[in-house]
């Protein structure tokens, strides 16, 4: 069996897996997930928001057996050598579970501990038929991101990666 992972390049953060039996690692990214991923969250009474990743967002690698990352990818991340290749051995990321803030105008993504070092962000949020990006950074030392949004009142699906950290996605009400 060969493992594969499908993560987010900016962020290391696994989203999807696949083991292939009889054959070699996948090697075309097109193939795998065509021109995007789209990921799910149910917003109750039968809807569901997608979050579509756009494959310019995602890269392939091959990947040492994790049976674990089939059953959550987003804890665990990749991460590069000093060349820039994908080491084979998944990073376990680590987990955390601050609420997030969702208004109108912006997310605010926290911490439960300050971060060591200059820390990218990056969000997914449904509204509707509409995908929102948004990222930000926070500060070494700092806890916390407040990412600028425009939202209509009403749950939203939502995506966050923060480097180092458990990928979260879940479903998030705007008041």
């Amino acid at each position: 069996m060969a493992l594969s992972v499908v993560y987010v390049a900016d962020s290391g953060h696994v989203v999807g897996a696949l083991a292939l039996t009889g054959a070699g690692v996948a090697a075309d990214l097109g193939a795998v997930v065509g021109a995007e991923l789209s990921l799910r969250v149910p917003l109750g009474e039968g809807r569901v928001a997608p979050l579509p990743l756009s494959a310019r967002r995602l890269a392939l690698a091959p990947a040492d057996d994790e049976p674990g990352v089939f059953d959550d990818p987003l804890a665990f991340g990749v991460e590069l050598t000093s060349g820039g290749r994908p080491k084979p051995a998944l990073a376990r990321l680590a987990p955390w579970t601050t609420p997030l803030s969702l208004a109108k105008d912006r997310l605010t993504v926290t911490l439960p501990v300050p971060a060591t070092r200059l820390t990218p962000v990056l969000a997914l949020l449904s509204d509707g038929s509409e995908t929102h990006v948004a990222s930000g950074e926070i500060p070494p030392g700092g806890d916390k991101a407040e990412l600028p949004v425009a939202l209509d009142a009403g749950p939203h699906g939502v995506l966050v990666l923060v480097a180092g950290n458990t990928g979260r996605l879940e479903k998030l009400n705007v008041p």
